[in-house]
């Protein structure tokens, strides 16, 4: 039988198939309670008969311990959709934290391959992609365990990745040997032969309605355009020096690309695939950049600063500028926009910014050296988990019904000699 599917207390204000009239009109957080209350008082009340053969307190008892153990076990459930996710890639220790975005706290800790780059979740929030560069293959973690399901071989020193919006495709950078794999998601196995691209492949992004990805090349100063209908390779744009970071407009229109070597945001429409207007000045070393889902701002994260530029999509200009931990790196805004998750990798933290003041509100001890970061919708399907306490009182409890359920049984009466016939 599957949980019931309900949230927080709201169980105990429902009534189970057959047991509503026995609520006798009083709601089930009544009639659950006084169950409970009722259990423990009988057994005080009637102790002498309860190892006598009584049944109905011992029952009672055990229907509160029954509560007891369905009451934590659907917290945990609750706890577990209750909050978005973040998914933080720790370079230096092989690893991903998973950030309750809610509480800004560390959830787990997902071992993956080496050196661990970059990750982007797909669409519905179930996978979480990483790169590994280290390893040269791509892990796939399920977000509802938080486990790897997969491992898949790619490139090169994979460093960027990007999932079409359909959630069909992921695309993957590969660095050394300046190509792009093509993950299909269906399988989690590379299709096709890897898309040929200018020389240190980086970040890369696909436009909303899944038709381009625009990849950045660190050592050619370029942005390569590819068609994913034909996965081929359509226009190349050139930019400004060192382009590492590169988030494109929810509308589709402009692309903004970080340019590390030259402090500086290109902007690019996507309707000519040229740049327009004037390179946009920031802080040293830009490197991560996101858009906020209105699109009315782009948050950079400044290497070498240790900064956040905030731009103003509407006018281009730099309205706030906002100081974070050591080497800000691949940075993502969460998918309702009210937060900016940053990595700080020298700090081995991840800050919090909160779009609304432009402040940073949290900071999140993280592994060794983060460098991306990766946000899930809200409410997405996870398997409960128990904090340490919660583990314990309810194992407390599964024995307590146990040696209730052994020593109901002793104290019974042996039964009576047969009766004559």
């Amino acid at each position: 039988m599957g949980r019931i599917p309900l949230t927080g207390l709201d169980w105990l204000n429902y009534y189970p198939p057959g047991l509503k009239q026995r609520a006798e009109g009083g709601s089930y957080r009544q009639w659950g309670c006084g169950r409970l209350k009722m259990g423990l008082s009988k057994a005080i009340t009637y102790r002498g008969s309860f190892f006598s053969g009584d049944a109905f307190p011992g029952r009672c008892v055990r229907i509160g311990i029954l509560y007891l153990v369905f009451f934590i076990y659907q917290m945990a459930g609750a706890a577990a959709h209750a909050a978005p996710f973040a998914y933080v890639t720790n370079a230096g220790s092989g690893t991903v934290s998973v950030i309750n975005m809610a509480a800004n706290s560390v959830l787990t800790t997902v071992t993956v391959g080496v050196s661990p780059e970059q990750v982007a979740v797909t669409p519905n929030g179930h996978f979480a992609y990483v790169t590994n560069p280290g390893s040269d293959n791509v892990s796939v973690i399920a977000t509802a365990t938080d486990t790897v399901v997969a491992t898949i071989p790619v490139g090169d020193g994979p460093a960027g990745v990007a999932i079409t919006p359909n959630g069909a495709r992921a695309y993957v950078t590969n660095l050394v040997d300046n190509t792009v794999s093509v993950i299909a998601t269906a399988t989690n196995t590379v299709v096709g032969s890897p898309i040929s691209v200018d020389s240190g492949p980086a970040g890369v992004a696909i436009t909303p309605n899944g038709l381009s990805a625009y990849v950045v090349n660190f050592v050619d100063n370029t942005v390569s355009v590819i068609d994913t209908v034909t996965n081929t390779v359509i226009a190349t744009i050139p930019v400004e020096t060192g382009p590492a970071g590169i988030a494109i407009t929810p509308n589709g229109a402009f692309v903004y690309v970080a340019n590390n070597g030259s402090t500086s945001v290109s902007v690019i429409a996507t309707a000519t695939n040229t740049v327009v207007g004037s390179p946009i000045s920031v802080d040293s070393g830009p490197a991560g950049v996101a858009i906020t889902p209105d699109g009315a701002r782009a948050y950079v994260a400044n290497f070498v600063a240790n900064n956040v530029s905030v731009i103003a999509t509407a006018t281009n200009t730099v309205i706030a500028t906002i100081l974070v931990g050591q080497r800000p790196d691949f940075l993502a805004v969460s998918r309702d926009g009210a937060s900016v998750f940053v990595p700080d990798q020298n700090s081995n933290t991840v800050s919090v910014i909160d779009t609304a003041t432009n402040t940073v509100i949290a900071t999140i001890s993280v592994g060794v050296s983060p460098t991306g970061v990766a946000t899930t919708p809200a409410d997405i399907p996870r398997i409960p988990t128990l904090s340490a306490g919660a583990l314990v009182l309810l194992l407390a409890a599964m024995a307590a019904l146990l040696a209730l359920r052994i020593v109901t049984r002793q104290a019974s009466p042996s039964p009576g000699p047969p009766r004559a016939t």
